[in-house]
């Protein structure tokens, strides 16, 4: 049976999900009504920790992995940037016409923390982040989820 949360705190909701459940949970139905009434945050930003994941400490498939999350996401990828540590570990961010998303990996901790900042009517941050947990299979995902700006 997986296991969630939600805590709502003056905009900002927080999940906890594991491996196999949807991360179409209470945010995102909150975010799609919010939307359909015209009441747009000006940006929403995923903060998502994945504990015990799967790594990749290729830098190639890392920029190609960021890229299609901001593909699936419906943003628009301008250029990424990778930095491989001498021992372990990897840093990656995508700049998009829209913000960023940003992986950074602490393997000796069995950790990645993924930050996702869109803005746009069209965007889809869950996309991404879904998309982030098929590939990276973490055994438990925490998510902090922040509507900014006007709503």
């Amino acid at each position: 049976m997986p296991l969630s949360a939600a805590i709502g705190l003056a905009g900002v909701n927080y999940c906890l999900r594991r491996q196999n459940s949807s991360l179409s949970c209470v945010r995102t139905r909150r975010l799609n009504k919010m939307r359909a009434k015209g009441k747009n945050p000006f940006s929403v930003h995923l903060i998502a920790d994945l504990e015990s994941p799967r790594f990749i400490e290729d830098a190639k498939k890392l920029k190609k992995i960021l890229w299609e999350a901001a593909e699936v996401a419906n943003n628009i990828p301008l250029k990424t940037s990778i930095h491989k540590f001498p021992l372990q570990g990897i840093t990656g961010v995508v700049l998009l016409a829209e913000s960023h998303i940003a992986i950074h990996t602490w393997p000796e901790h069995g950790f990645i923390a993924v930050d996702i900042f869109t803005c746009g009517k069209q965007t889809k941050p869950y996309s991404a982040l879904k998309y982030l947990k098929k590939v990276f299979r973490p055994k438990k995902t925490k998510v902090l989820f922040i509507k900014r700006g006007k709503q």
